[in-house]
């Protein structure tokens, strides 16, 4: 956060809106990913990356299911935003 407000005082052309997505609707996708790594024993690069160098199966599927729940997520937006997929 100290960061982001030093570099925005030093060269606020670098800092833009990255979407027209609404406090609330970030505060709630951030919330739900909160969840989900609670519900996966784990975060996505800790599944994908860790666990699958050490071949678990358990790590697999999950993120398996992770990149599906992605991929599905990102397509529903797109359709419901009026985009070509």
């Amino acid at each position: 956060l100290v960061g982001g407000m030093g570099l925005m005082n030093v060269m606020p052309e670098a800092i833009v809106a990255p979407s027209t997505r609404t406090v609330g609707a970030v505060a709630i996708a951030g919330l739900l990913v909160g969840v989900g790594t609670r519900m996966g024993n784990g975060c996505t690069s800790g599944h994908g990356v860790c666990g699958l160098s050490r071949m678990s199966g358990r790590s697999l599927a999950a993120t398996l299911a992770f990149m599906a729940a992605g991929f599905a997520s990102a397509s529903l937006i797109q359709v419901a935003m009026g985009g070509v997929l």
